[in-house]
């Protein structure tokens, strides 16, 4: 599944130029976010609420579970990683189903940056990306620089997409130029000698950000900044993925589109556990932004736990029987 950083055509490049001035300085970035429209509250979660309400069925089901397993990141992020179990990982990614060969790959293994180098060499060919946090995961408390190495040194072991997260505090404190440049900074970071660069997925741990018109401004604001994929969360707080708070952002990049013609994925990333979660999610990207973000390409999962549900959930419309979970690989 070939993951590719967007080219731009001449109309798009333009139109995103056209809003260099919205950047200029920190006090044209603060007036352009807070000149943004306020969110309604009370109508996005009603909004969030309906669309999850929607009910697939047979065929569409079955689809749908297949398309979700193809847009999961299966992640490890502990201190106790091992080579060993990345390469359990990647196996799994591959073949998520050993019994049924017919199971979707999934898009990506996530792991920390001195794992890329496994986990590389484990998916060989297969066409599964490796994808690194980077910017001292999760909580973003580190100098610039060792960002930046933390990111290139990911970069040169042969990571395709980066996950960085955003400075909170920095944000929180009203300093939206800061958060631009260091955005800027890792997006050239990511950059490759022979021109290519890895993909650059903006983590913002929206649980922390308090309110849902900070989720507005941060995800301009990192679309401005270069943002291939804008994401909820990290997976290692309270609060994770939502549905409202996913859906504020896939409207947000429906917005971005259309005011300068560049596409963004949307990754929603913990606490999302069963195939019924995921279709939810599944109908809000086919009803915000439409067919063209219903790929790997464009929207990812950040939840491993998930993988088994929908493989449980893909045996039973198979063979009419719930196996349960001692029939899945374990993590």
């Amino acid at each position: 599944m070939p993951i590719t950083v967007p080219a731009y055509g001449k109309e798009a490049a333009g139109r995103l130029a056209s809003m260099a001035d919205v950047t200029a300085d920190d006090g044209a970035l603060r007036r352009f976010l807070h000149g943004l429209p306020g969110v309604d509250e009370v109508g996005l979660q009603a909004r969030a609420a309906t669309l999850g309400t929607r009910s697939i069925k047979t065929t569409a089901k079955a689809y749908a579970i297949d398309l979700a397993i193809s847009m999961i990141d299966l992640t490890t992020l502990e201190g106790a990683d091992t080579p060993g179990k990345v390469r359990a990982l990647c196996a799994k990614g591959v073949h998520p189903d050993p019994t049924d060969r017919t199971a979707p790959e999934v898009a990506a293994i996530c792991v920390y940056p001195d794992m890329v180098a496994t986990a590389k060499e484990a998916l060989g060919d297969s066409g599964i990306h490796v994808a690194s946090v980077a910017t001292a995961f999760p909580a973003g408390r580190a100098a610039l620089p060792v960002k930046l190495a933390d990111t290139r040194d990911a970069v040169a072991a042969g990571a395709d997409e980066i996950d960085m997260v955003i400075d909170r505090g920095a944000f929180l404190s009203g300093r939206y130029m800061d958060v631009f440049e260091e955005i800027k900074a890792v997006k050239e970071a990511c950059a490759r000698p022979d021109g290519s660069a890895a993909h650059l997925k903006v983590i913002f741990e929206t649980g922390e950000l308090q309110t849902y018109d900070n989720v507005r401004r941060v995800s301009w604001l990192a679309m401005l900044a270069g943002a291939d994929f804008i994401k909820t969360s990290t997976g290692k707080v309270a609060v994770n993925a939502t549905p409202p708070v996913t859906l504020l952002m896939l409207e947000a990049v429906r917005d971005f589109h259309a005011a300068t013609g560049v596409q963004v994925g949307v990754k929603p990333a913990g606490g999302i556990r069963t195939t019924k979660d995921a279709i939810k999610y599944l109908v809000m990207v086919n009803e915000t932004l439409g067919e063209p973000w219903l790929t790997a390409d464009w929207f990812r999962f950040g939840a491993s736990s998930l993988l088994n549900d929908l493989l449980m959930q893909r045996q039973k419309l198979s063979s009419g029987r719930y196996s349960g979970p001692d029939y899945v690989t374990v993590d």
